[in-house]
Parts: structure tokens; C-alpha cells; sequence
């Protein structure tokens, strides 16, 4: 009863300093750092980017397979990782495209644990496989101090030759009622260990004939509306943490022929308004060529967060695009609420979604404590429930020795007699 009385205790302490710490930290500045997400360069902690995260000009991380050290990975990333970590005002999302097969940054090379592609577990005729090498990703990153993994890829394989889906095995299958079901296991699995997830990539990849990291992928002709059920299904039944935008194009849904990361029609329209998710909404990296190939920076920023999108992904890691420095895009944000062509309102709506899910993981992180401490004690109490029980065979045993050797001597002696 005392263990649980001051996990209570630390429960509400830590989450009575995150509010302060929210609070006075709450300004346009702070605001517009929470909706960035950058990459770093190299094997160890940058000094840049320590100071932008430090100063709150940076709310989220994503880690490739660059940033791992070649050897003693596990424990080097880990450091490099509480280093941004303990650095951050407020809670980092440190997040990771972990998916499995092709898209996998740990790789076994570094000593992480083996993993196998969407589409391998999805021929699977059961379930254990999603559920075993998600548990051991999920816990992986756990460990790592990796709070929010870009998967499950919910698209569907329905063109078995796109060129960035299907092609890779990313995924589970082309049947929507058979993702959603390998979906969901992969998202309880890392729920198990405290790791938030994000659907991908809204409104759906799986019919396009191009890949938007070198271009444009219109799917206006190919896009099916049963691509949405997935979203809609995890949506409706709790299972979705965050969901990631595809720079895609469909003027079925959004006349304009904007991407869907920019399209205020396929954001705030469909899955806002329809599909009713008020969580936070990732992009795709807003450097991928379907993007600065068409659209300026400041226009490319200005259409996302009036499309409805809360953080912005800029890795620095497409090869051929300019890099996008922090104090960059952060200037282009302040300027355009300054001017009034992004609403502080709007500001505001995605900071409040994203502060939610960060204290929401900050509360899944007590839980599983409090989950470890339950399990700790039950395994005291049954231990201690077989020592009394051995304990009390021991003395019954002791009990009936003299009453034994009594009937042995009583037999003993008729022998004699006889």
C-alpha cells in the first residue's frame, strides 16, 4: 500500500511540473518550436541542433541510420538521445521510421534485433508473427529512449508495382479489412511499451505509379475510397496516436491539385471533419522533391498548417534538396502570423494537440511504471505464498514423523512376538 501511495504521489508531481513547465514556457516562439521536427547530422550529439532544442526552437527529433554509431550502437544512440533529451524544455518526440524489412534504420548489423517487412508478416496465416517482431522493435526503441515510431504503414499494396509501397513489402496487404487487423497488433505492441505511433501516409500511397520523394505521384485515376477505412476503422476504435500525411495528389478530393500534405481539403475536410481526428498530424518530409520541386518554402509552410497539419518534418536528409535551417522556418512562421496569413488561433490548435499527446505519453510512461511495480509485487506475494507453503508442509511433515515411528515400533514388536 506505501509503494502504490508514492507512485500516486511522483504521478501527480510529475505531472503538476509538466503544466508549470508548459505554462511558462507558452509563447508564439515555444509554440512554433513544438511544431518542428529535424534530423541531425552524424554519429554523435550536434551542438546546433543541442542549442536550438535547448533554446525550445525544436519540439521533435527523427534518428537515421546515419545517426548510429558503428559500434556499441545501443548504448551510444541511447546517450546521444537522453543528451537532446534532458537538453529539451519541454518533452522531445523522438521519433524514428522503424517499420521493418527495407525501411529499417536499426539494423541487426548494429546489433539490433533482426526484422522482417509488412508484407512478410501480413502472408503470415496468424498473428504471432506481427505481434513478435513488433514487441521487439517496439521494446528496442522503448529502451532507447525512442518514444513514437512513423508505422504502422496502413496504405494498400492494391499496385503491386508502385515504386515506393508495394515494391518494398511496406505493406501488410491489399486488402483494407487485413490491415487494419495486422495494423492494429503492430500498435498494441508498442502500446505494451509506451511507444506512440503514427498512420501513414494519409490519404493513401498504395495506387500511385510514382515515388514523391523524386516527384509528383498524381493518383486521381487510381486513388480507391476503401483506402480510407483503415484510417477510419483505427480512428473510430482509439488506435490511432498520430497520423502522417502523403505529398500525393488526387483532384478528386482536392480540386486545386494540391499535395495531400498541403491540401486544407484532404486534411481539415476528410480526415478532420469526416473521419473526425483531432490528434496530431504529421508530414512526410516537407523535402522531398514532390514538395520544394513545386512549391516555395514559405508557400509550401504557409498551405500545411492552414491545411490543418501540427508538426512539420524537415530531416535534411533527401539528397539534392537545400537544406532548411531551424531559424529559417521558424522566421517564416512567426512572419506569416504576424502578417495574418496564418491565424494564431491555428497556431494555438496545434499546439494544444500536441502538448495532449506528449503528456499523454508522459502518463502511458507512469502506467507501464506503475504495470512493473503491480508485476514486482504480485511475484513477491507468490513467492512468499510458496515459502508459507513450504513451510507449512515442513512442520506437518515434523508433525507425523512421531506418530510414524510409534506404529513402526508397535509392528516391530507383533513381529518379535510371533
Amino acid at each position: 500500500m506505501k509503494s502504490i501511495k508514492v507512485c500516486c504521489f511522483l504521478a501527480c508531481l510529475l505531472a503538476a511540473s509538466f503544466q508549470i513547465k508548459s505554462q511558462s514556457l507558452d509563447s508564439l516562439d515555444i509554440k512554433i518550436g513544438q511544431m518542428l521536427l529535424i534530423g541531425f547530422p552524424g554519429t554523435a550529439v550536434d551542438a546546433n541542433v543541442l542549442e536550438e532544442v535547448r533554446q525550445g526552437k525544436v519540439g521533435s527529433i527523427i534518428i537515421f541510420e546515419k545517426n548510429i554509431p558503428p559500434t556499441n550502437s545501443f548504448v551510444a544512440l541511447k546517450k546521444i538521445i537522453w543528451t537532446y533529451q534532458q537538453a529539451a524544455p519541454i518533452p522531445l518526440f523522438v521519433s524514428i521510421d522503424q517499420e521493418g524489412g527495407r525501411v529499417n534504420r536499426l539494423k541487426d548489423k548494429y546489433g539490433f534485433p533482426r526484422s522482417i517487412t509488412a508484407a512478410a508478416m501480413g502472408k503470415s496465416p496468424s498473428l504471432d508473427s506481427v505481434q513478435f517482431y513488433a514487441e521487439a522493435t517496439a521494446s528496442t526503441l522503448a529502451g532507447l529512449g525512442i518514444n513514437i515510431n512513423f508505422g504502422p504503414v496502413v496504405d494498400l499494396a492494391s499496385n503491386p508495382n508502385n515504386p515506393i509501397i508495394a515494391k518494398y513489402g511496406r505493406a501488410f496487404s491489399a486488402n483494407e479489412d487485413s490491415v487494419i487487423l495486422f495494423a492494429k497488433e503492430f500498435i498494441k505492441q508498442h502500446r505494451k511499451y509506451g511507444v506512440l505511433t503514427a498512420l501513414k501516409h494519409f490519404p493513401g500511397h498504395g495506387s500511385s505509379k510514382d515515388d514523391t520523394h523524386l516527384g509528383i505521384a498524381d493518383v486521381t485515376n487510381t486513388w480507391e475510397e476503401r483506402e480510407l477505412k483503415p484510417y477510419q476503422s483505427l480512428i473510430d476504435s482509439g488506435y490511432a496516436d498520430a497520423i502522417m500525411t502523403s505529398h500525393i495528389v488526387n483532384k478528386k478530393l482536392d480540386k486545386q491539385g494540391n499535395p495531400g500534405t498541403l491540401s486544407a481539403d484532404i486534411l481539415g475536410g476528410i480526415l478532420r471533419k469526416r473521419l473526425k481526428f483531432n490528434g496530431v498530424i504529421f508530414t512526410d518530409d516537407m523535402q522531398m522533391h514532390a514538395i520544394t520541386k513545386h512549391y516555395g518554402l514559405e508557400e509550401a509552410i504557409k498551405l500545411a498548417i492552414n491545411g490543418g497539419v501540427d508538426i512539420m518534418t524537415f530531416s535534411n536528409n533527401i539528397q539534392g534538396s537545400d537544406e532548411r535551417t531551424v531559424d529559417k522556418v521558424h522566421s517564416i512562421v512567426k512572419d506569416l502570423v504576424k502578417q495574418g496569413i496564418v491565424k494564431a488561433e491555428r497556431i494555438d490548435e496545434s499546439y494544444r494537440r500536441i502538448m495532449n499527446l506528449k503528456e499523454r505519453l508522459s502518463q502511458e510512461e507512469l502506467n507501464i511504471y506503475y504495470q512493473q511495480v503491480l508485476e514486482k509485487t504480485n511475484r513477491e506475494l507468490e513467492d512468499a505464498r510458496r515459502a508459507l507453503k513450504l513451510a507449512e508442509e515442513k512442520t506437518l511433515t515434523k508433525a507425523e514423523q512421531p506418530e510414524e515411528t510409534t506404529n513402526k515400533k508397535k509392528r516391530k514388536k507383533r513381529k518379535d512376538k510371533n
